[in-house]
Formats: structure tokens, sequence, C-alpha cells
């Protein structure tokens, strides 16, 4: 199947509208993609210049197609972008939506599921329709920014038989700092790591 032609542009600064916590995902290999992110996958493979990058969709964006800067970078030169930083606007590649298998190295957290804010996702999370993959591999977590700078790293349930608030250990959405579970990005234009906010 053919892709669809696009311009990608470099995203140097991790985020996700729906949730996504980037200490639990390969934040060098996320798209942002005008269309909201799919219920039965969230996986785009991306060819340019002859190379091929798997990426997960996480966030919307306000009209590009906007990938990790590493991924960039990569698609760019066949090099990483703290190997050999590049400066730049958008370029030709085509994209087309493959199944999740294809991104599951992309998801780090040790029970291999998309990880979500169990206080933030859960609009995300219960819409899309049981059945889906997001609602069949989709794991809560009392974590309550993408960067994982507060809450508690503990997994949460849902009964939605019961309540459509999800129950963990720890009240849900403390505010308590979180550390160990660093999120970085890679500076554009320098290559430099720098934490997420």
């Amino acid at each position: 199947m053919a892709g669809t032609g696009i311009s990608i542009t470099p995203h140097d600064k991790y985020s996700s509208s729906i949730g996504v916590l980037g200490c639990k995902v390969n934040t060098n290999r996320v798209a942002y993609w005008p269309m909201q992110p799919s219920c039965d996958s969230m996986c785009v493979k991306v060819s340019a210049n002859g190379r091929t990058v798997n990426l997960l969709q996480v966030d919307t964006s306000g009209g590009a197609y906007d990938i990790s800067y590493d991924a960039w970078n990569y698609l760019y030169t066949g090099k990483g972008a703290t190997d050999d930083p590049q400066q730049g606007g958008g370029f030709d590649a085509e994209y087309e939506s493959v199944d999740m298998s294809e991104c599951a190295d992309l998801l780090t957290a040790p029970d291999g599921k998309l990880p979500l804010m169990a206080a933030n996702s859960i609009n995300f999370y219960v819409g899309c329709p049981a059945g889906s993959w997001v609602a069949e591999n989709s794991s809560l977590w009392n974590i309550q920014n993408c960067a994982c700078t507060l809450g508690f790293n503990e997994k949460c349930t849902l009964d939605l038989a019961v309540s459509n608030q999800p129950s963990c250990a720890h009240i849900l959405g403390a505010q308590n700092p979180l550390s160990g579970l660093d999120v970085e990005n890679i500076d554009y234009g320098t290559g430099a790591i720098s934490a997420a906010l």
C-alpha cells in the first residue's frame, strides 16, 4: 500500500494531549499528527530518503506532521540528533498507519502496555470502544504529568461497573514530587539533552 505524502517537521519537546507518559515510552520515536490518535492503532510508519521509522502517535498538532527531533534527524541524515544535529524545516516523506505490533518496542512500561495518566487520560481511554487496541492494551498510572515528575509510580485499576474514577493505592491525582523517572528531550539544533518539563 502506498503511503500518504506529507512534509515532516521536527519536534523537540515531549508532550501528549491524551496523557501518554514519557517515562514509559521511547520519546525519540513519537508523532504529533493533525488528527486524533486512533483507538485501533497509534502506530505510524514514516519513510523518507530511503529510511523508515515506526512512531507512536501520542498527540495532535495544530496541522503539522511533527515527529520527534531524533526521528526527524535520522530520516534526514541517517544519524541521530545527538550525533549530528541538523536544523531545517519540513521535508517530503510518506506515512501509513500500521499494526500496533510494529510499535511494540516503543512501549517501555514493564507490562508492555500503553501507559496513560489515570487522572487525566480517562476521557480518551473510556472513549475507545471495548475490543479496540487502546481499550485492551492500556494501563493507567497514578502519575500526573507527561514528564513523570508528579504523583506515584503505581498502576491503578478501573471498573466502570463501579465507578468512572480509577482506583489507586494512593489518592488519585496526588501532586507529590516524583523522581527517578526522567524524561529527556534532545534540544533542537544542538543535540544537547535536557529534562522534559
